[in-house]
């Protein structure tokens, strides 16, 4: 095949943000979650292109992608906390739930993979469980916006936390696989979630006292450039960097909270809010176009002899009933009758991806197909889709019988009218 020049991948670059941007209009329309489609997209374009997709090229790409992409995602996160009291009992409960959820599917699924891959140790299966054990936000937050209220937003805090916890526990057990005996992980993982917090909320302040003083236009990128360079640094010097990124933005989006008092004097408002409402769409936009070019590239990454090997359909099946079953009956213990669609809200999608790149090379297994991983996330995209759609149809028949019930009463009514006169 004719080598690629730089007009074919900056004309396949386009062409992909383009289909990807119509993959959300249908996703919008049919319930189909779009990273579906964009993972079939780069498999049906691997096989028509003729590409040979190999890891070892592909690697470094990812993981800069993948460092980018965590940041995002905490960050889109953070910015959507909005730490209010009358949000605190709902807050509580989604975490709840998100935390549950997360140890539950944790310690389930490592159960599986210890039977259906082979004997391997407690440590490497758990650290394999941990990102299919994730709720994607990034899938559930633009699915769920048809819901009502009350259970829009309980889904968007789950996942959003669910997240937040899922890359948290993750990084704190893979920074600390060399420390030896119980005892010093705790100590090692207590001293580096406090120092990290007390570095980050000054942090924090310093920036938004800093930024809201630029009055150059350019000023966004920067903003994101400082970020990385913060994450970066705490990764080298071993603190949890990524709760540094969740604690800036839960200070940017609660600003008027951590400036109270005498501090209020500080912070320039108006200033703020205009660098805020720009930040937050920098962010989304950015989001979007990393999720594009993960999924994209999974897509390349497949092959279906990696997808049907009988003991990944084995555990598959085994992870995605244990998942439902324990949600289905979570959510009934805890809201009685009004638990659907939720419940069935469960998709795995980018995050599950890149802690999958995350994981350390001595913990690799050449035996663990990526099959799982996508099997995963096309099962738990397609039936939260089926719920969508199910639920969206009930409501729709709702408000037929609803309009009927009016047009009854509005010609008996008349009648009434017409009988008095």
């Amino acid at each position: 095949m004719e080598e690629f020049n730089a007009y074919s991948w900056v004309i396949g670059a386009a062409i992909i943000i383009i289909i990807s941007y119509v993959y959300n209009l249908v996703a919008q329309k049919t319930h189909i979650p779009s990273v579906i489609l964009l993972i079939a997209s780069g498999y049906l374009a691997k096989e028509f292109l003729g590409v040979t997709f190999n890891e070892e090229e592909w690697f470094l790409p990812l993981e800069v992608l993948g460092i980018v992409g965590l940041i995002l995602i905490v960050l889109e996160a953070a910015l959507d906390l909005q730490l209010r009291k009358d949000r605190l009992p709902l807050i509580g409960l989604s975490t709840f739930v998100a935390a549950l959820s997360l140890f539950f599917n944790t310690f389930f699924l490592a159960i599986g993979i210890r039977y259906f891959i082979g004997n391997l140790d407690w440590l490497t299966a758990i650290i394999y469980a941990i990102p299919l054990s994730i709720t994607s936000s990034a899938i559930v937050i633009p699915s769920v916006g048809k819901l009502p209220r009350a259970k829009r937003e309980f889904m968007i805090y789950e996942s959003t936390i669910s997240d937040i916890l899922g890359i948290m526990f993750f990084y704190l057990l893979v920074e600390n696989l060399n420390t030896n005996g119980a005892t010093m992980v705790g100590l090692n993982v207590l001293i580096s979630i406090g120092g990290t917090l007390l570095l980050s909320i000054t942090l924090s302040y310093a920036m938004i006292l800093l930024f809201q003083r630029i009055k150059s236009d350019v000023k966004l990128f920067l903003f994101f450039a400082v970020l990385i360079l913060f994450y970066a640094i705490g990764k080298l010097f071993h603190l949890s960097s990524l709760l540094m990124i969740l604690v800036f933005g839960m200070v940017l989006e609660n600003r008027m909270l951590f400036f109270s008092g005498f501090m209020r004097k500080y912070l320039m408002e108006d200033n703020v809010r205009r660098i805020l409402v720009d930040f937050k769409l920098l962010t989304r936009e950015s989001a979007f176009v990393v999720r594009t070019f993960f999924f994209f590239v999974l897509g390349m990454s497949i092959t279906l002899a990696g997808v049907f090997v009988p003991h990944i359909l084995l555990l598959t099946v085994y992870f995605i009933v244990g998942l439902f079953a324990f949600r289905w009956l979570m959510f009934k213990i805890m809201f009685k009758r009004d638990y659907f669609p939720q419940f069935l809200i469960a998709p795995r999608g980018l995050i599950s991806i890149l802690l999958f790149f995350a994981i350390p090379k001595e913990f690799r297994i050449n035996d663990f197909e990526l099959g799982i991983l996508l099997l995963s996330i096309v099962v738990t995209s397609l039936l939260m889709a089926w719920a969508l759609v199910l639920n969206s149809v009930g409501r729709v028949g709702r408000i037929k019988r609803y309009m009927v019930i009016v047009r009854v009463l509005k010609r008996g009514k008349n009648i009434v009218k017409r009988h008095d006169v």
